[in-house]
């Protein structure tokens, strides 16, 4: 029978306390480091959409102490809802394509494309509404296939691309409409059906059109897809980590150039809502639509590096947009300042994400 020597076990049992306290004084120190800063940061990460939610409460008690009454009059915030609607399915399509990582700036002129297309064929060529405004959704799908093989498999950069396609359907704008606005008399005698988004219900007051109505259907129907179908798991997954994601099987060049064919899908039905927004069709509406959404986008908390965000987030964006230009309207702020208000809102955004990116990092 072999007795073990007592130094080797005195060693085993020193070398096995060590590590012991290393590891309790490690845990310690993290203990330690973890404030409320840091806890913070992880709240804030794990729900994207906390920080426009709070900016847009803290926005509305801001000017409704500054303004008075007159903010929160129905009339008046059933007029953000309306200001905000082209800025609102607009910034749908433009989730989805920052969800990717990618952007589109191509957004606005698509959507002022299709809506000419549909204006043309319905009230100049005679062509059946119902037909013309089916024309004008497939433009819409077109030219976000253009966008999505651009960057899917010639492997171009997003920014390049909707940059280029941007001049490409803002000059075919142009060329087709040869600059002219159909005036909304002849809308209303030969196509009513592409102004009915500006049907309008008072309720309690307040005016609700079908526009902002549809909008918030839209932001209904994407926050289902985003959450509870392949699809929209599919998108957060290309946005994280796109490696990631074709090694787990997902088919990434399909899925990206699906989000830009549905992102100029919705861009074509945001131009029909333009219509009945503004009554007529003018090649010249809605040229700052891509900068507007892309702000609401980063306002509402979606990550310009893809994979996080909430279309919801998006939503809450548009209406801190709105509510930002309805109050310094009403408090008799100039224009100037309200776009500089705007766009320092956007670099604030931008400077949070980056913070709370550290706690993915």
């Amino acid at each position: 029978m072999t007795t073990p020597l007592p130094h080797a076990g005195r060693s085993g049992a020193d070398s096995g306390a060590a590590p012991e306290a290393r590891t309790e004084s490690v845990a310690q120190f993290d203990a330690a480091e973890r404030g409320l800063a840091n806890r913070l940061q992880n709240a804030l990460h794990a729900h994207p959409t906390a920080v426009p939610a709070l900016v847009l409460v803290a926005s509305v008690i801001l000017f409704g102490a500054s303004v008075g009454e007159r903010f929160f009059q129905p009339f008046n915030l059933s007029l953000v809802l309306q200001q905000v609607t082209i800025i609102g399915i607009v910034g749908v399509a433009q989730t989805l394509v920052i969800l990717t990582a990618g952007i589109d700036l191509s957004v606005g002129a698509i959507m002022v494309l299709c809506s000419v297309v549909m204006g043309q064929l319905a009230v100049q060529a005679g062509v059946p509404a119902p037909i013309a405004i089916a024309i004008g959704v497939l433009v819409g799908v077109a030219a976000g296939f253009v966008n999505g093989a651009l960057v899917a498999l010639v492997r171009l950069p997003p920014f390049i691309v909707t940059l280029g396609t941007w001049n490409i359907f803002f000059a075919l704008n142009l060329w087709y409409s040869r600059s002219e606005t159909i005036r909304a008399q002849d809308i209303d005698a030969t196509a009513p059906l592409l102004q009915i988004f500006g049907t309008a219900v008072n309720v309690a007051g307040a005016r609700l059109t079908a526009g902002s109505i549809f909008m918030v259907l839209l932001f209904g129907l994407f926050w289902y897809i985003l959450n509870w179908t392949a699809w929209g798991r599919h998108v957060y997954a290309l946005g994280d980590d796109p490696d990631a994601a074709r090694l787990a099987g997902i088919r990434t060049r399909r899925t990206l150039i699906s989000v830009y064919v549905v992102a100029g899908m919705i861009c074509a039905l945001a131009g029909w809502v333009l219509i009945g927004r503004i009554g007529s069709v003018s090649p010249q509406a809605g040229q700052t639509a891509n900068l507007d959404s892309i702000t609401a986008v980063v306002i509402g908390g979606t990550s310009l590096f893809g994979g996080r965000g909430s279309i919801f987030g998006t939503l809450l964006g548009a209406l801190i947009v709105g509510v930002f230009r309805n109050g310094l309207a009403l408090s008799g702020v100039d224009v100037l300042w309200q776009d500089f208000a705007v766009g320092f809102l956007s670099i604030v955004a931008v400077a949070i994400d980056q913070w709370l990116r550290k706690i993915a990092a």
